[in-house]
């Protein structure tokens, strides 16, 4: 998970697992890769942009349709400056004013997760 001043790094998925709505960067570990290598990697995919992956934040897990998907967010500093561009399963992103992002149609799960890691303002 990117916050740089007061915004958040999102992306909008553009097929799969909620499809057309705003998550953060992030996706799959491929064989071989450890977790910090797939972070970097599915932001590059994703957003265009470089970073370092920090400490893990939290996890969370998704039970349905879809099959059973555990999720792991860790704390990103991007090294390279810019804006976002969306590639790989991403759609649309966009750096996201803190404030803003409750107003988006979210994944499933995940306004929850950002209030409860002091993110985004507790959910009322």
């Amino acid at each position: 998970m990117v916050v740089a001043d007061e915004e958040l790094l999102m992306v909008r998925r553009g097929h799969g697992p909620g499809a057309g709505t705003w998550s953060i960067p992030g996706g799959h570990v491929e064989a071989g890769e450890t977790l910090a290598e797939a972070v970097v990697r599915e932001l590059a995919e994703e957003t265009g942009l470089d970073g370092l992956c920090g400490p893990f934040l939290g996890w969370v897990e998704l039970i349905g349709d879809h099959g059973h998907l555990v999720v792991m967010d860790f704390e990103v500093v991007v090294t390279s400056g810019g804006e976002p561009t969306a590639g790989g399963d991403a759609a649309e992103a966009a750096w996201v004013p803190l404030w803003q992002v409750s107003e988006l149609r979210l994944v499933e799960g995940l306004a929850e997760f950002l209030a409860e890691h002091g993110v985004i303002e507790t959910l009322t």
